[in-house]
Order: C-alpha cells, then sequence, then structure tokens
C-alpha cells in the first residue's frame, strides 16, 4: 500500500444521485479514484469508464486446462497405467470420461478465477485493506477522490463539486 495517500470523500445516500454525481464530477475534469457501495448499482462502472473484466477470458482458459488434464488423465489410465477392457473394447471409452472431465473443468475453471481475482485486486492474507468509510457497508455509497491525482485542482472545488453533485457529507481522509 503506497504510503501518505489523501483523499476527499462525498458520502450518498442514494444511488441514483450517485450515478448523476459520478457524471457531473467527471464532467468538471475530475478523477475519480474509487466508488465504494455496500451494493452492485447497474450502470456504475460504465459512468466511471471502466473496461469490460477480462476474468471470462480466464475462466476458459483454465476450464481448457482442466478439461485437458482430465481427458489426458484419464486416456493415461485407462490405455497405459491401468489397461481395462470396457464393454468388450480395449481402448479409452469416452462417455464414461464426461463426468470426471466436466468436474475438473469446473474445478480449475473456479480456483483459477479467485487466484487471477486475488492477484488483479492485490488481495493478500498478509495485506492491510483501505477503508474508507465503515457505513460503505452498511447503507452509504462513498466516492473517494485522490488529491495527487487531481493536483492541478483547488481542493473547494473538489468539495463544492460533490456538495453541488448531492452529497450529504463531505470529508477527509488520510492514510499514512
Amino acid at each position: 500500500m503506497e504510503r501518505d495517500k489523501h483523499f476527499i470523500l462525498g458520502v450518498f445516500d442514494d444511488e441514483d444521485i450517485l450515478l448523476n454525481a459520478v457524471r457531473e464530477v467527471r464532467a468538471t475534469g475530475i478523477r475519480i479514484h474509487e466508488v465504494f457501495s455496500p451494493y452492485p448499482v447497474h450502470g456504475l462502472d460504465e459512468e466511471l469508464g471502466y473496461r469490460r473484466s477480462r476474468l471470462p477470458i480466464a475462466a476458459f482458459l483454465f476450464g481448457l486446462l482442466g478439461t485437458t488434464l482430465a481427458l489426458t488423465m484419464q486416456f493415461y489410465m485407462m490405455k497405459f497405467d491401468w489397461p481395462m477392457i470396457i464393454g468388450g473394447k480395449d481402448h479409452a471409452a469416452f462417455p464414461d470420461f464426461i463426468p470426471v472431465t466436466f468436474e475438473l473443468t469446473v474445478l480449475l475453471a473456479a480456483f483459477g478465477m479467485v487466484g487471477v481475482f486475488m492477484i488483479s485486486s492485490n488481495l493478500k492474507p498478509w495485506g492491510q485493506p483501505r477503508i474508507f468509510d465503515l457505513r460503505s457497508t452498511d447503507d452509504k455509497h462513498i466516492m473517494a477522490i485522490d488529491v495527487a491525482t487531481n493536483a492541478s485542482l483547488d481542493m473547494e472545488k473538489i468539495k463544492d463539486a460533490l456538495k453541488s453533485s448531492g452529497a450529504t457529507e463531505v470529508n477527509s481522509k488520510s492514510f499514512d
């Protein structure tokens, strides 16, 4: 975590006011660091300008790895390691491979997505999370604006923009 980070926080009560505030604040040229909400707000990621997540691509690749490993493992076991005759045929019976292949595909896709998400979100067991406002887990929406990113703007201008866009409170928060 970076040291000496200073933020201006806007606290909002309603998600519709929050969406309009994000639109208005971004229109004034202020860069928003992040918006914290107790529940998903439809359309917020588009308003913040976030790109589409690449997590589904990682899920597909890990699922493909799971499928490949499952088929390779079963084919090796049935053909070379412990050959068995199933239904009078001494080769691999692919219809019997379907349940194991499906389960390993789902397992590796799920574990892979969790791992990729934790790495991309910088979630570590030894890390300390930044908690901007505890009320963001209850009923308030918090818009955090990094002061260093908006150094060319006056802090009072940022606070006024938050108040005029519907924030019920405007606070400052520092992380040392």
